[in-house]
């Protein structure tokens, strides 16, 4: 297990250095990030809890997707995908909905938006770019949680 761990943390820093530097990531590193923490949370939790953690996951995703939706296109009256939101964070949310129990996706998912928001403050000045490499800060803080559970029992990353 702690050669998958280690494979996913590898593909979240390829994800952040891609995005970082161009705001470009190739799309088949997200297939291969759900496939990963989908393993992982199987091999923690039975199969049937890991589908309906997910399936939970995808309908909260889904949930923020249609507020931003109605949001960039009645408030900010752009079109989501193109100018608000890139491809490649749809992509990042889906695939990393397939990782954990509700409970901790989403108080993980919450904290990996304000560390997102954090960090990007912290370092846009050096950035010549006026765009979020959201997906590529998330795979950052991602990437940090697999990498504490190397070292901790990760069952708690699964329970209810």
């Amino acid at each position: 297990m702690w050669i998958l761990k280690f494979l996913l943390i590898v593909v979240f820093f390829l994800v952040f250095f891609q995005d970082y530097k161009d705001r470009k990531v190739y799309w088949f590193l997200y297939p291969i990030i759900g496939a990963i923490v989908f393993v992982l949370q199987i091999k923690s939790v039975s199969v049937y809890p890991a589908f309906i953690n997910t399936s939970f996951n995808l309908a909260f995703i889904s949930l923020l997707l249609a507020v931003s939706y109605l949001y960039a296109k009645y408030k900010l009256q752009q079109p989501l995908l193109k100018e608000v939101f890139g491809l490649g964070d749809l992509l990042f949310f889906v695939s990393i909905s397939f990782s954990f129990s509700i409970v901790s996706f989403l108080i993980l998912f919450v904290f990996s938006l304000v560390f997102s928001l954090l960090l990007h403050f912290t370092i846009r000045y050096k950035q010549t770019e006026k765009t979020v490499p959201l997906a590529g800060y998330m795979s950052l803080f991602f990437a940090t949680v697999y990498g504490i559970s190397f070292f901790w029992e990760s069952n708690f990353l699964y329970a209810y």
